[in-house]
């Protein structure tokens, strides 16, 4: 499994990804894995303001529904529209065109406080 370097990680199994004055998030290649192939994403409306841990959504899988947790506490500035017609982006490209939502953080320092790749990949062989 991938964990890119460049992201930070939620112990939900979220990823976030600093770009510009936005935060991009979406789920992990280890969350997509454990929910299977997925069928339905429900995503919030742009303008939407989120707390840190908040549910922002769900993942429908042929196993199971998810909730989505919001890494950061922001403002919702874009949706992942294309996840409308092909969920299955989820499991194809989870850290590119699998994406989900873009915040513009109220707090830009919580990033600092999420998992960076290594923490997180210990917590997945801990098996969290």
């Amino acid at each position: 499994m991938k964990f890119p370097d460049n992201l930070k990680y939620t112990k939900d199994h979220e990823w976030a990804r600093v770009d510009g004055d936005t935060v991009v998030v979406g789920i992990t290649d280890f969350a997509q894995h454990e929910l299977g192939d997925i069928v339905f994403v429900e995503l919030p409306a742009t303008g939407r303001t989120l707390s840190a841990g908040e549910t922002f959504g769900v993942a429908e899988s042929v196993k199971t529904v998810s909730d989505l947790y919001s890494p950061i506490s922001g403002e919702v500035v874009e949706v992942n529209d294309g996840l409308e017609g092909r969920p299955e982006l989820v499991n194809k490209e989870p850290y590119g065109g699998g994406w989900m939502i873009k915040i513009k953080p109220s707090n830009p320092a919580e990033v600092n406080s999420l998992l960076t790749s290594a923490a997180y990949s210990a917590l997945i062989k801990e098996g969290h």
